[in-house]
């Protein structure tokens, strides 16, 4: 099994714990009301949502796929830091044995946080990630980011 890695950093003007507890902890209730055309529902299908559980993202017909299953490795709400893996679903198409994800969020000095998403694609026997996937991989976890530091801009109250 082959595997490729690809690191971003993202600066945003909100809090880490606020930004952890919107995206990470309360996402499951969070992200279907902010993405309602693409995310139909997000499901702990095994565990209490802590290290261990499995989380299933239930996609609308308006998504390229149906679902995808996640196992929470790691849940750190002191640091905030997550790491998961994705273990199952189509999104990880015939190449993809799995994509493990680590999500930290730092505090940066003007009061914002500073966020480092790294994904590692675990690969089938010899397949190659390809660029373009990796590159629709990233644009796809920006656009959820960006939507959820949006909601809280506008929302001072929400996830405080």
């Amino acid at each position: 099994m082959a595997a490729t890695s690809i690191t971003q950093e993202l600066t945003c003007p909100i809090a880490p714990a606020r930004m952890f507890k919107a995206l990470i902890i309360e996402s499951n209730a969070l992200i279907p009301k902010l993405l309602p055309q693409f995310i139909k529902s997000v499901e702990l299908v095994q565990g209490d949502g802590g290290a261990g559980s499995i989380e299933q993202v239930n996609f609308t017909e308006a998504s390229h796929f149906k679902y995808v299953r996640h196992r929470i490795n790691e849940l750190d709400k002191e640091n905030f830091v997550c790491r998961y893996t994705m273990i199952e679903g189509d999104a990880l198409g015939d190449k993809l044995e799995s994509i493990d994800y680590e999500v930290k969020f730092d505090a940066a000095s003007d009061g914002g946080s500073v966020c480092k998403m790294t994904s590692k694609y675990n690969t089938k026997e010899a397949f190659q990630v390809e660029e373009e996937e990796i590159k629709a991989g990233k644009e796809k976890a920006m656009a959820i980011f960006k939507v959820v530091e949006s909601y809280l801009l506008q929302n001072p109250q929400a996830y405080a």
